[in-house]
């Protein structure tokens, strides 16, 4: 089966904080602007990168393939320490870096890239990512997907 997704998690990742910074720096009207929260920043962008580190090194724990366009490499359903709570914290980690980019804006009208973000990565990563993990792992990632959100 192959992958609807043609551009990289981080890629689209950086496309989206690219779209943000471009709305942030030209759509200033005065009623959506905030000062910027740096402290809400800084704590959405360590939480991001945690989540995101501890998704990674689960799956170099596990000996199994984090390259999201050949899923069919992963030779283990990781399903223990972080992925007990998220069933993508790589994605969780880097949407919540992207919050924490949009609080480093100041501009609430750059936050419209959030849903974009999310459903892009529903679309066209997680949905075919699953339908990969179904075939190979059947029972025990049906078992999986009941127990543990795919986000959050």
């Amino acid at each position: 089966m192959k992958l609807a997704l043609k551009i990289p998690p981080a890629v689209v990742t950086l496309i989206i904080a690219a779209v943000m910074w471009w709305i942030g720096n030209n759509l200033d009207f005065s009623r959506v602007i905030f000062d910027p929260l740096l402290w809400v920043s800084f704590i959405f962008l360590g939480i991001g990168g945690g989540i995101g580190l501890l998704g990674l090194v689960a799956f170099y724990k596990a000996s199994t393939s984090i390259d999201p366009h050949k899923p069919k490499k992963a030779s283990n359903l990781v399903t223990n320490g972080i992925y007990s709570i998220s069933r993508n914290p790589m994605y969780l980690g880097l949407l919540m870096i992207l919050i924490g980019y949009g609080f480093y804006l100041g501009n609430i009208l750059v936050f419209i890239m959030i849903p974009l973000f999310v459903g892009y990565m529903n679309r066209f990563q997680i949905i075919p990512e699953e339908r990969v993990m179904e075939e190979k792992f059947d029972d025990e990632f049906h078992r999986y997907k009941s127990e543990v959100r795919r986000w959050f």
